[in-house]
């Protein structure tokens, strides 16, 4: 699914992240990096409903940080937009990933090493309702 996608609306957002989520499998690793307001959890809404999961119990995770979602393959959504970079290694992201889970994390260009491997997901705002998304497998 690596490449460069025009995005006309959080619809076309939400539809990108579910035919991303067709090809994950347990212990995958989503990094989502863009500005404020760029669509990073509307991304999120998209990989919760094409692994079958309900969208709209999604929702940034800003206070709580880590916020799991039930779908054939359990969301852990992290957002790190509040989290300094030395706390960072301390939130044991590693241990999110397992064989029956999918981790999500916003704000990924905070971590201080990057997870590998991972799938990285770069939206940026192109004005209006304009998204750029560009997906990369990290080996």
């Amino acid at each position: 699914m690596d490449g460069r996608y025009s995005s006309h609306g959080e619809a076309d957002t939400i539809r990108i992240a579910g035919e991303l989520a067709a090809d994950l499998a347990g212990g995958d690793i989503i990094l989502l990096i863009g500005d404020l307001g760029a669509g990073k959890t509307a991304f999120v809404r998209g990989l919760v409903a094409g692994l079958g999961g309900d969208p709209d119990d999604v929702s940034s995770p800003t206070f709580a940080l880590i916020q799991p979602y039930a779908a054939r393959l359990t969301v852990q959504h992290v957002d790190l937009y509040r989290v300094e970079a030395g706390a960072v290694s301390d939130l044991g992201l590693d241990e999110l990933s397992t064989p029956s889970t999918v981790v999500a994390i916003e704000w990924a260009d905070r971590l201080p090493r990057g997870l590998r491997p991972a799938v990285c997901v770069s939206i940026e705002d192109r004005g209006g309702d304009l998204r750029e998304i560009r997906i990369e497998t990290l080996a």
